[in-house]
């Protein structure tokens, strides 16, 4: 090993990355092991910015091209190995239009920008489910990539503008602060944007690249400050490990904690003292991981999600076998791909011979995966493409714009038939009140009536405050557009509002790994009779429908991957007792009963039998995802909302 060769920094990869893993694996109760990539981070900033700031003491300047050809060498040989792998897997594991969707991943990691493609696919309200990508993880890597181009420059310019370090503690600290403030306050206004883009997570590198303005003399000077610094890091990334979930919002503040202990232990393990935390991370068996922590990182989720895939219900042996088959593949990739081509001579020997490589491996990446997107859905089946068809068709409503999306506070009516119209019923309440706008609008076009809808992107017509998954924080835009929207239907003095909204009982399984108190069940009763009363005070009649049933699986994929395996669709049926929670609706429908001029529609036997919800009916997909429902089969039920409501 080198001199500069830090023992614990190896083991606090290994520490990163047995929490990535841990939580995606479920192997143990550390619901906060994401923040692995953020000692990740922490590291990649410790050590590229003592790399690059040595060179530039050292001779004055930065050969980036020479810097750029040992990141080539280290990081892109393995990732176009799993990436082509994953999607070779992948033919045979999803089905075309999975494969499609997911090749485009493939792409944007093979370029190293698939964090930007996931900001987008974050706020696409009927995006596919993300823990199905078997390319999501990609983006760590792609954030450290983009801080690769970035952060060079940004030393180059600390040393032109006060050479020495504290000019670059200056350009590194205001860039850092500036990152991190920026970072906090989209946390809590759009995450996916404080999550993924890289300028929003610079801070945590630039955390990594203070550690090292602190001189190796100080720390040797004074052993005894070591190992307390070092336990109280540990503690630290203990605590967010033990403490986080994926519900919180996170980054922002939360994040100042997996940093902050990663800075600790990078600070005392400079001391050089090998006692306490920094002697265990110096121990073999960590030692080992850490080296083989980059393979790990990409080989894990691809085979946790295929897995997932065909065995829906992993045991802890199942999960297990995972757990060996990733180390396998991390073994001969490290042995075979990753190491040899990082420590080859001929490669090493300039940067032009690892560089022009690095551009024809990136090209091959992109080069294979786009074609694969396009190969796997030329010449598809039809009754692939009618599923795909189906699920991407929006409501009526939905394309014509009329869905408010969440930041959106001010309604927005929308009207469907003729201004002449005898009659005005007014559709009210979130995605689930909007895929009945499309048989509703239809019998009311039959029937000298004209729709006009008020509809907000999870924002149900019950008069309660929200927590929103995508937003990680109460959705508050939602109760100013529900007081507002109440107010604007009641003056319009519509014949009937119809309302719907996805159930409580659908939310309790969508919060699956998140503490929602009882009391959530009564504060939606309680809100459920408070919108029902406001209207039913002002004089007009509510027609409240039931919510559909709620699936376990997105029933487009599962029916797609039934259908490519030569199953039938029949394998995607649910329970109804599961599903349906007739419990619960015999609840609420008691409450709209109470209310005068109030009535329940329950269409629920249009999907159900007496003991199973089923995913394909009378030869269509039923539901787009989860919870919603296919805008063809949606249509077909005009008759019955017909004479539900006519």
């Amino acid at each position: 090993m080198p001199a500069s060769f830090r023992p614990d920094i190896e083991g606090l990869r290994a520490l990163a990355v047995a929490g990535v893993i841990a939580f995606h694996f479920g192997l143990t109760g550390l619901p906060g092991g994401f923040a692995g990539v953020d000692i990740f981070f922490v590291i990649s900033g410790y050590l590229i910015t003592r790399h690059l700031l040595a060179e530039i003491a050292e001779t004055g300047r930065l050969d980036l091209w020479r810097f750029y050809a040992r990141r080539a060498r280290r990081l892109l040989p393995a990732s176009l190995f799993v990436i082509l792998a994953t999607l070779v897997a992948g033919a045979f594991i999803l089905a075309p239009e999975e494969q499609s969707l997911y090749s485009k991943g493939a792409m944007y990691a093979s370029a190293y920008m698939i964090n930007l493609w996931l900001i987008r696919w974050s706020f696409d309200y009927f995006a596919a489910d993300a823990t199905s990508n078997p390319f999501i993880h990609f983006w760590s890597l792609s954030v450290e990539e983009q801080f690769y181009l970035a952060w060079p420059a940004l030393l180059v310019l600390a040393a032109w503008l006060r050479p020495g370090k504290r000019g670059a503690i200056l350009v590194i600290g205001i860039a850092g602060l500036i990152s991190f403030a920026v970072c906090a306050w989209l946390t809590t206004m759009a995450q996916p944007w404080a999550f993924y883009f890289s300028p929003l997570r610079a801070w945590e590198f630039a955390a990594g690249g203070l550690a090292t303005m602190v001189p190796q003399k100080f720390w040797q000077d004074r052993p005894l400050l070591a190992a307390p610094l070092a336990w109280l890091g540990l503690a630290f990334i203990g605590g967010a490990y033990l403490s986080f979930n994926e519900d919180a919002p996170f980054p922002g503040f939360m994040a100042l904690m997996p940093v902050a202990g990663t800075v600790l232990l990078l600070l005392a393990g400079a001391a050089g003292v090998r006692n306490g935390p920094s002697a265990v991370l110096a121990l073999p068996p960590l030692q080992w991981v850490g080296k083989l922590s980059y393979s790990l990182y990409l080989w894990h989720w691809p085979v946790i999600v295929f897995a997932a895939t065909l065995v829906p219900e992993l045991s802890l042996l199942q999960r297990l076998g995972c757990m060996a088959l990733t180390l396998a593949l991390s073994l001969f990739t490290y042995h075979v791909i990753e190491n040899p081509i990082r420590r080859n001579g001929w490669l090493m020997a300039n940067a032009a011979r690892a560089l022009v490589p690095a551009v024809l491996l990136t090209g091959t990446g992109v080069a294979a995966a786009y074609a694969n997107a396009r190969l796997v859905v030329h010449d598809l089946d039809p009754q692939q493409r009618s599923i795909a068809a189906s699920a991407a068709r929006p409501s009526t409503a939905r394309e014509a714009g009329c869905v408010l999306s969440y930041e959106t506070v001010t309604p927005k009516p929308c009207m469907f038939g003729t201004r002449t119209a005898g009659r005005t019923i007014a559709l009210f309440g979130d995605s689930h009140a909007d895929h009945w706008s499309t048989p509703l609008i239809e019998a009311a076009e039959k029937n000298d009536t004209k729709v006009v809808t008020w509809l907000k992107s999870s924002c149900r017509a019950s008069r309660m405050t929200v927590w929103v998954s995508k937003l990680k924080r109460d959705y508050t835009e939602c109760d100013q557009w529900r007081e507002r929207s109440i107010r604007q239907i009641i003056a319009a003095r519509p014949s009937l509002v119809v309302i719907s909204e996805i159930a409580q009982s659908s939310l309790r399984k969508m919060s699956v790994g998140m503490q929602m108190p009882e009391s959530r069940d009564a504060d939606a009763r309680a809100g459920l009779r408070a919108t029902l009363t406001a209207f039913s005070r002002a004089g007009l009649k509510v027609a409240f429908i039931r919510d559909v049933p709620f699936n376990d699986d997105h029933v487009d994929t599962c029916v797609a991957r039934a259908l490519w395996r030569g199953q039938t669709p029949s394998l995607c049926d649910q329970k109804r007792a599961e599903a349906a929670n007739d419990a619960g609706a015999a609840i609420e429908r008691d409450i709209v009963r109470a209310v005068p001029g109030a009535s329940y529609i329950d269409l629920t036997n249009q999907f159900c039998d007496q003991n199973t919800c089923h995913a394909f009916i009378n030869g269509k997909l039923a539901y787009r995802d989860r919870h919603h429902l296919a805008t063809p089969f949606a249509e077909s039920l005009e008759p019955v909302v017909e004479k539900a409501l006519f």
